[in-house]
């Protein structure tokens, strides 16, 4: 680790140095929030003490549209991020996510194209193909004695996460991923991935949930442990073995709600402990569960978690929406599989119901499919499917997924084979929501912001510059 470290410490600074020219027109031109000052064209101007980079991993536009359309004709309120839009509190362009090796970028490679300034190969993590380590934008912040944290619904160590603070050759070496945490100090860390930091599940056989706290973090291993926390001091918070439970399921399960933080309540605390720090911070909230359900052709499991990423951009608003010292940052790291509501019956009229049962899931497609193998049942399989999303489908449907669960079923689209994802194709015929594929998508993505350095936000954007943006906006580049 400490040839990584080294490394870091002697790179060739040009990709950090390289500010270059970042201001233009953005799409949004109105008012930002009241209580809001050194502004120029409605945009306040200066220093940003605070930034906040919000991820909704995996989200396609057809995501942020599905989300809000079941939020408004479900719970009767717009989603957040619609909002900003519609009352133009922000600066809106489109981002190119590609990576160094393909225009379809994978997670690893894009936030490192954030966190470091460079375009790396999919499945890197803040590491180039010669070897060399770049530095993480979460280390020029602790450096320059600000406050780092990263919060997420999938494992800590996952590539989104990962790609502010760590490196890696390969995505995978979450182990190693865990150790560095621990080793570079970061102040605050949550979310799941308590197989990489247990003794019995890491190849080394170390035992980081104690090292972590020999080193002064309070550890919080369930929501109970996480309200005790007094907002002071260095936090890990690892509240599952792998990834969060998708929200559908956890707002379902009385035992995962019960133990289990929500992501906008890990956010809640999350600010509540960086808000502490005298010279600021750089926090990270990912949605990362929504990449997942797009993977899986899971409608629920997807919009659910996008909802959920919706609230978790409230609980920031309540704390930056009056400062004027905080840059906000809500983007997405890649479309996934190009999900969306289809016209459905005459004239479209059908689209409309048939969307609308979603919000009477029960359960995930994800928590369908591991309850069912080979020997499941036709029968089986349309009552599990029924109890779950209160749709009762075909028997000629039941018996391609029983296919499909028995390996004996390709689809005319081979990738569209298995189980996850002929269950997506057979809801898309009652829900009118269907999708293109099961992978990434070389779409631009949707990026806004907010505050002091959003005025830099143009456009059309190049990933590697949401790098510059921060450390600029926060005059990183003075202390570091």
């Amino acid at each position: 680790m400490k040839k990584i470290d080294s490394k870091i410490n002697s790179i060739n600074r040009r990709n950090f140095l390289k500010l270059g020219t970042l201001s233009g027109l953005g799409l949004g031109t109105g008012t930002i929030f009241n209580g809001c000052s050194r502004k120029s064209n409605g945009f306040p101007q200066g220093k940003a003490k605070n930034i906040i980079f919000m991820v909704s991993d995996g989200m396609s536009i057809g995501t942020l549209t599905a989300a809000d359309h079941l939020m408004r004709r479900k719970f009767g309120r717009m989603s957040n991020w619609i909002s900003l839009y519609e009352q133009n509190r922000v600066r809106r362009g489109l981002m190119d996510m590609a990576s160094a090796t393909s225009i379809v970028t994978d997670s690893a490679a894009a936030a490192t194209a954030w966190g470091s300034g460079q375009r790396v190969y999919n499945g890197s993590i803040n590491m180039t193909e010669e070897g060399e380590a770049l530095t993480p934008v979460l280390k020029f912040f602790r450096d320059a004695g600000k406050g780092t944290g990263l919060v997420t619904t999938t494992r800590i160590t996952h590539a989104t996460p990962a790609g502010f603070g760590a490196n890696v050759p390969r995505r995978n070496h979450e182990d190693e991923i865990a150790a560095q945490y621990l080793e570079r100090g970061y102040d605050l860390l949550m979310g799941g991935g308590a197989r990489h930091f247990e003794a019995v599940t890491r190849s080394d056989g170390r035992d980081l949930f104690s090292e972590f706290s020999q080193a002064g973090y309070t550890v919080a291993r369930n929501k109970k442990e996480l309200s005790q926390n007094n907002g002071t001091g260095k936090l890990l918070g690892i509240f599952y073995d792998t990834h969060m439970p998708y929200t559908l399921d956890h707002k379902n399960i009385d035992e995962l709600s019960m133990n289990l933080p929500t992501l906008p309540e890990m956010t809640r605390v999350a600010l509540d402990r960086l808000s502490r720090e005298e010279n600021g911070f750089l926090l990270q909230v990912e949605g990362g569960r929504v990449d997942h359900g797009a993977h899986s052709n899971d409608a629920a499991g997807m919009i659910y978690d996008q909802i959920m990423f919706d609230d978790a951009i409230g609980t920031v608003l309540e704390f930056a929406g009056n400062r004027d010292d905080t840059l906000v940052i809500i983007t997405t790291d890649h479309g996934n599989a190009n999900p969306g509501l289809n016209g459905a019956g005459s004239g479209y009229l059908e689209s409309n119901w048939r969307f609308d049962k979603l919000g009477d899931f029960r359960h995930t497609n994800n928590w369908i499919i591991p309850q069912l193998d080979k020997n499941s049942s036709v029968s089986h399989i349309r009552e599990l499917v029924e109890y779950a999303t209160r749709i009762e489908i075909r028997r000629e449907e039941a018996e391609v997924l029983k296919k499909s669960l028995a390996g004996n079923y390709v689809n005319l689209h081979r990738v569209m084979s298995t189980p996850y994802l002929v269950l997506g194709q057979i809801l898309a015929n009652y829900l009118a929501f269907n999708w293109i594929g099961r992978a990434h998508t070389a779409d631009y993505v949707e990026l806004c912001g907010f505050g002091p350095g959003s005025e830099r936000i143009n456009a059309f954007n190049i990933n590697t510059q949401m790098f510059d943006l921060m450390l600029d906006s926060a005059e990183i580049q003075q202390e570091a």
